[in-house]
Formats: C-alpha cells, sequence, structure tokens
C-alpha cells in the first residue's frame, strides 16, 4: 500500500502515480520538504522554514481500491515586525494635541496596538488595517493624539502590538515626547537678611523649555543703584545703602515668552558688634558695685549695733583734787566734796 501527499495551495510538483514508495518521493522535491517516516501504512514529512507561501490545503492519498485521500488545511500565523512610531520628530507646545503614529507589517491575522503613556492606557486610538495580496500578511497603522501638559515633557509613550503568533507575550517600541513650556523665575537673596554695608547678590533662578536665553534686571519705579552690576542672571551689589531699599524685578524671556520675578530688598542698620576691651570694662563694674554695695550693707549692721549698745558711768573724781598736798588729804578733800562735784560724763560711740 503506497502513499502519497501532495499540496492544494502553492503546490508541490504533480506526483506520478504509481505503487513504487521511490515515485512517492520523488514528488517532494522543495529541498525544505524532508521525509521523516515512510512505511507500508504512513507516510509523514517536515517542512523547515514555513513562510506564508506553505499555507494551504495538504492531501494524503492512500492507493487502495478504492483510492482513500485525507486533506488537512494548514494555517501560517505571520508575527508582526517591531513597532515604529513617528510623529514625535519635533517638540509640542503646552496646551497643545500631540498626534502619533504607530505602525507594524508582517502580521496574519491584524496584529492588535495598544498605546500607554507611562503605565497608564491612551483613549481614542485609531487603527486602520491593510491586506498584501502578495504576501497576504496585514500592516496596521495606529494613530493617537492627546493634549499636552508642562507634566509631559519628557514623558515616555509606548505602542504595543499583540499577536497570537507571540504566544502570549509582546513586542513594543516607546518614544519620550518633547513639550515646550514658559518659563518661571524666582529670586534668591544672599545674605537672606542684608544690612547696611554688606555685599549683596541677588540670583534669579529660572527654568523652562526651552532653558531661558536673556535675564533683565529693573528697580521698581526707579533707576537701578550705581554700584550694582549685574552678571548673567545675578544682580551684584558691592556696598548696600539704605537707599538701595525696594522692589527688584528679574525679567526672563525664552522662546515660549516672558516671565517677571519680584524680590523685595530691605536694607538693615548694622547692628552694634561689642568689642574686647568693652566687655572687659563692663565685667570690671560689675564686680565693683558688688564690691561697694557689700561695703554698705556692712556699715549700716555696724551702726545699728553700737548704737544699741550706747551708755553713761560717773567718776568720782572730786573737784580740787589736783591742789592737794598729799594723797591723805586729796582723799579728804574728795570724800569731803564728792556732794558738790559735778558729774562727769563719758560716751562711748
Amino acid at each position: 500500500m503506497d502513499a502519497l501527499l501532495s499540496e492544494s495551495g502553492p503546490r508541490l510538483p504533480e506526483p506520478t502515480i504509481r505503487p513504487d514508495e521511490s515515485e512517492a518521493i520523488e514528488a517532494l522535491r522543495d529541498n525544505r520538504i524532508e521525509l521523516v517516516k515512510s512505511t507500508t501504512n504512513e507516510l509523514t514529512i517536515s517542512i523547515s522554514d514555513v513562510g506564508m507561501a506553505d499555507e494551504g490545503v495538504y492531501t494524503c492519498a492512500i492507493f487502495t481500491m478504492p483510492v482513500l485521500v485525507a486533506k488537512s488545511l494548514v494555517t501560517v500565523l505571520g508575527q508582526p515586525q517591531k513597532p515604529l512610531i513617528s510623529g514625535h520628530e519635533f517638540p509640542f507646545r503646552e496646551n497643545e494635541k500631540a498626534r502619533l503614529t504607530c505602525k507594524t507589517s508582517g502580521s496574519k491575522p491584524a496584529a492588535q496596538i495598544t498605546w500607554y503613556k507611562g503605565l497608564e492606557p491612551l483613549e481614542g486610538v485609531v487603527n486602520e488595517v491593510m491586506e498584501d495580496p502578495y504576501r497576504k500578511t496585514f500592516t496596521v497603522t495606529s494613530r493617537i493624539e492627546f493634549p499636552v501638559t508642562q507634566e509631559d515633557n519628557g514623558a515616555e509613550i509606548t505602542c504595543t502590538v499583540g499577536h497570537e503568533s507571540l504566544q502570549n507575550s509582546f513586542i513594543s517600541s516607546s518614544v519620550e515626547i518633547n513639550v515646550y513650556y514658559k518659563p518661571v523665575a524666582k529670586i534668591e537673596s544672599q545674605p537672606q537678611f542684608p544690612r547696611e554695608g554688606d555685599n549683596l547678590q541677588l540670583r534669579c533662578l529660572a527654568y523652562g523649555n526651552p532653558s531661558p536665553r536673556t535675564y533683565a534686571w529693573e528697580k521698581k519705579g526707579g533707576e537701578l543703584p550705581p554700584q550694582s552690576r549685574q552678571q548673567e542672571n545675578t544682580l551684584v551689589f558691592l556696598f548696600l545703602n539704605k537707599s538701595d531699599s525696594g522692589v527688584y524685578l528679574c525679567k526672563v524671556s525664552s522662546l515660549m515668552g516672558d516671565y517677571v520675578a519680584e524680590h523685595n530688598l530691605d536694607v538693615n542698620d548694622p547692628s552694634p558688634v561689642p568689642s574686647t576691651s568693652s566687655i572687659d570694662h563692663a565685667v570690671i563694674g560689675g564686680v565693683v558695685a558688688v564690691i561697694v554695695f557689700l561695703l554698705l550693707c556692712l556699715l549700716i549692721v555696724l551702726g545699728r549695733y553700737l548704737i544699741r549698745h550706747k551708755g553713761t558711768y560717773l567718776t568720782h573724781e572730786a573737784k580740787g583734787s589736783d591742789d592737794a598736798p598729799d594723797a591723805d588729804t586729796a582723799i579728804i578733800n574728795a570724800e569731803g566734796g564728792q556732794s558738790s562735784s559735778e558729774d562727769k560724763k563719758e560716751y562711748f560711740i
């Protein structure tokens, strides 16, 4: 019993129907086709490097009486190519719509395309499918549009292709979009609290896309001080005066527009800084004041004590005893004249 395998689709050469097995093998002339097994009741072949042209109906015939024929439809899946994203070559402007296109070809059946911004899916996808009649594959073109803001600058946009030939995996391409937006600025003061006589720098810190190209300094309601000078984005004061106080403006410009930052400068009087000699004099004066205070307290206590112990006493000296010729006469005169003598008082202070 002989068997023969033929193809309807991309056709193999018609075999010569003979009961000889060697003649049946002769019909398989494509070098990619290899005979795997050949017995009286089984014929197995393999096809390497399968292409879309290999898709079709394959027929196996067994030459019996009557002839038995079996057919099988072979479907070849077309794997999509890596997608290409276009439309991002030039920057987008803030608040306008970004329009991007993603294209993949070679899929069969047609591939599915999904868009992402970061990890978030994008809505409003429009897909267009075109078939190549010669290759029997499909080209899928997907378009997306969405409004962009300042926060979208540098955002990653991904086009992901899904297909059954990828075995539950995906192929994708990503791009980063560039969004132009207006500049913003702020002014920093160094030192933060300037005093009269200090050197001061007012620095204008600005950012935007594209980066600001020019900086211009003004004083609100007047002209810049003559001792100030501009160095790129910095306004420098070599010696501050009280008259330098006021509102200073920094105007930055870019392709997207202008921005004006304000800073209120208040110049304070310099605070006196005590010297070492003045500190020493203050310490000495304090010590002297404490000593004087302690002495005054001591004199007051001593005075109060002496006043409380003040007293009187009488002496026994007789008037005229100094004229007596001897001691006995002086005693007699003293005893007799004691009553008429005056009391002599003596005070202890």
